[in-house]
C-alpha cells in the first residue's frame, strides 16, 4: 500500500501529512482530532479537503504538526491535506484550486524595527 506524503505550512507551522488509503482514521500528533483541535471551527477548517472532496472515511490520515499557534497549525494541515489529495488522485486538484486550499498563504510577522516600539507602533509626536 503506497503512502502519499505533503508538507503544508502557514505562519511558522508546518504539517507533514502522510496519507494512505484506509477507513478514515485521522490522527495529529498522536491523538485524536477532537483532542489536539478542540474548537469545532478550528478542525472543520483543517479537515475542509477531505469533505470538499469526499474522501471522509476513504483515507487514513497521520499528521505531525509543530510551531505556531491554533490558527496557523489548523491552516497547515489544511494545506498539507490538500496537497496529499491532489497527489493522492490528481483530479481533486480542480475542486481543491477552486476552494483556494492550494495556494500558500505567504503572510508572515513583519520585524521589528530599531528605533520603534514595535514593527510600525512609534513614539508618539509632539510638534513641540
Amino acid at each position: 500500500m503506497k503512502v502519499y506524503y505533503s508538507t503544508g505550512r502557514r505562519k511558522t507551522s508546518s504539517a507533514r501529512v502522510f496519507l494512505k488509503p484506509g477507513t478514515g482514521k485521522i490522527t495529529i500528533n498522536g491523538k485524536d482530532p477532537k483532542v489536539f483541535l478542540p474548537y469545532v471551527s478550528k478542525r472543520t477548517e483543517a479537515l475542509k479537503p477531505l469533505h470538499l472532496t469526499q474522501e471522509n472515511n476513504s483515507v487514513d490520515l497521520y499528521i505531525t504538526v509543530k510551531g505556531g499557534g491554533i490558527t496557523g497549525q489548523s491552516e497547515a494541515i489544511r494545506h498539507g491535506l490538500a496537497r496529499a489529495l491532489v497527489e493522492y488522485l490528481p483530479d481533486h486538484r480542480s475542486v481543491l484550486k477552486k476552494a483556494g486550499m492550494l495556494t500558500r498563504d505567504s503572510r508572515m510577522v513583519e520585524r521589528k524595527k530599531a528605533g520603534l516600539h514595535k514593527a510600525r507602533k512609534s513614539t508618539q509626536f509632539t510638534k513641540r
